[in-house]
């Protein structure tokens, strides 16, 4: 117990430790190599956005560049700081707003296009559209969508205003991704805040209904909405060609433009940093670092509501996974065990199957194909695909533990007057538990780190938590160790519980408390 908390204590340490260095860790270019343009980044290393506009403007335009696609903005800053990346292509006006705090980072030249921005809808949901059209009309004509892009874009606010309604005309399910940026979608005091969010809470007002936000990943997105697993998008989606094969798109609500970005000191002539100060302040000493950043990231706008959050769903779908998994691959073991052939087939097709599609393909199709006409809980379909997963494995666990036990052993309890579910019982089945425990805890923890993958359809688990956290401080280190050390934590305490089971099945550890009693 001592050595586990000193080991988590050196982890933690160590983490901070190096994530309170320089951010830059490539260190700053020769002059003669540094970015002068963005034409320079013909052949370099370039961070975009998994699926969006600036994805495909990369390809198309620097067909010899490494194009490097990243799953959320918190991680293309994380590639830039770190030199991963020489440079990014985002969101010029989400980056004015980063740099106001952020002043590593520069532009590089001037804004690459300009690109209209709408709302998704399916393409079946006509009606909705054609509301959330005149709602946009009204709010220009009566000036509150001014007043939006005053506060929000120009004078880079960050304050929600109260907006009420009636919530009797059922719910509006709205995809986002809460880690956006400002000024468009970010997570302040443990809700969803920003343009994006505003324009959202006052179209779900004019239509009288209950807002449900579906925080997802940016590349989900176009298909839920086109599976009817969201009513609609609020993204700063940009409308494209290519997009309304799938989707159908609400009129322009704005313009966006996309810029290049690099670290300051790999710009031969960087941009305007807005709010950058001449001056080098001291550097904090390692206990402040360590105190500052454990402010900003759990204490600060109440950030461990994020973390406490996600932890209870990750622990959720761990532990029902694990029970549904169980108990279903009981069932397909006794299939594949059986002398029917029909059931024995199924049993070895199903373990086939499972066991060669990875689970998060596995993830999406029971999301999107299975359940695409139903409303779901996210969860239980998260609980259902981990299960589905660990059932194949734990059949064939439980399948070569029960033929581990010598024959003669069944044989000899039937001669003695039990019946064979009897025999299984008292006879089996602890000697195949005792066998299987130490490969059945391996396969469970491998399940309770598979779970960092369901916020693909919009489950908030911990990885998620700590990602829409690094979305806000652009820590790189400090939320990453701490999500590594509380995923440790879970596994850990769920396998002290399994070890517990493991020595009550072993007959050694029986007589010797049975000896002390």
């Amino acid at each position: 117990m001592k050595q586990t908390a000193r080991l988590i204590l050196c982890l933690f340490l160590f983490g901070i430790f190096w994530g309170c260095g320089d951010s830059g860790t490539s260190g700053a270019r020769p002059e003669g190599t540094k970015l002068r343009s963005s034409a320079d980044l013909k052949d370099k290393r370039i961070g975009v956005l998994l699926g969006s506009t600036h994805d495909t403007y990369a390809m198309k335009t620097y067909p010899r560049a490494t194009i490097l696609q990243y799953k959320s903005p918190s991680d293309i800053l994380l590639a830039v700081k770190s030199g991963k990346v020489d440079a990014a292509i985002y969101t010029y006006e989400t980056l004015l707003d980063i740099f106001r705090t952020d002043h590593d980072l520069a532009f590089l030249g001037k804004p690459l296009f300009y690109i209209q921005v709408g709302t998704g809808f399916n393409k079946n949901n006509n009606a909705l559209r054609k509301k959330f059209n005149e709602f946009l009309h009204g709010i220009k004509e009566n000036g509150v969508y001014a007043d939006m892009v005053d506060r929000w874009i120009t004078r880079g606010e960050s304050r929600m205003p109260a907006i009420n309604g009636k919530k009797t005309n059922g719910v509006l399910v709205v995809g986002t991704v809460s880690d956006k940026g400002l000024p468009f979608t970010i997570v302040k005091d443990g809700r969803m805040i920003g343009f994006d969010v505003e324009l959202t809470e006052r179209f779900a007002a004019y239509l009288g209904k209950e807002l449900k936000m579906a925080d997802m990943e940016f590349g989900s997105l176009i298909a839920a909405a086109a599976t009817n697993k969201i009513d609609m998008i609020t993204s700063t989606l940009m409308i494209t060609e290519e997009r309304k094969k799938q989707i159908a798109f609400s009129d322009v609500y704005c313009e966006l433009g996309a810029s290049a970005f690099a670290l300051k000191k790999n710009i031969a002539q960087p941009g305007d940093a807005i709010g950058a100060s001449g001056t080098t302040e001291a550097s904090p000493s390692f206990l402040t670092k360590i105190a500052d950043g454990f402010y900003n990231n759990i204490v600060h706008e109440n950030r461990y509501h994020l973390i406490l959050d996600g932890l209870k769903a990750t622990v959720i779908i761990s532990i029902f996974a694990t029970i549904f998994g169980t108990l279903l691959g009981a069932l397909v073991c006794s299939m594949r065990m059986s002398k029917i052939l029909l059931l024995n087939l199924t049993a070895r097709v199903y373990i086939s199957i499972l066991r060669g599609t990875p689970v998060l393909v596995l993830l999406m199709l029971i999301f999107y194909v299975v359940f695409a006409s139903v409303s779901i809980d996210p969860i239980i379909v998260s609980i259902i695909a981990f299960g589905m997963n660990f059932a194949a494995y734990t059949a064939e666990i439980f399948r070569s533990g029960i033929q581990g036990v010598d024959k003669g052993q069944t044989e000899a309890g039937i001669a003695m007057g039990f019946t064979r579910v009897a025999t299984f019982r008292h006879i089996v089945l602890p000697q195949m538990v005792r066998r299987i425990l130490p490969v059945y805890k391996g396969e469970f923890i491998s399940l309770v780190k598979m779970t960092s993958i369901v916020g693909y359809i919009a489950v908030q688990d911990l990885t998620k938590a700590g990602d829409i956290i690094r979305s806000r401080t652009f820590d790189a280190f400090f939320p990453l160790v701490m999500v590594a050390i509380l995923y440790f934590l879970i596994s850990w305490l769920l396998l002290q519980s399994l070890e517990y089971a493991e020595r009550l099945t072993d007959p050694k550890y029986k007589r010797r408390k049975a000896a002390r009693a």
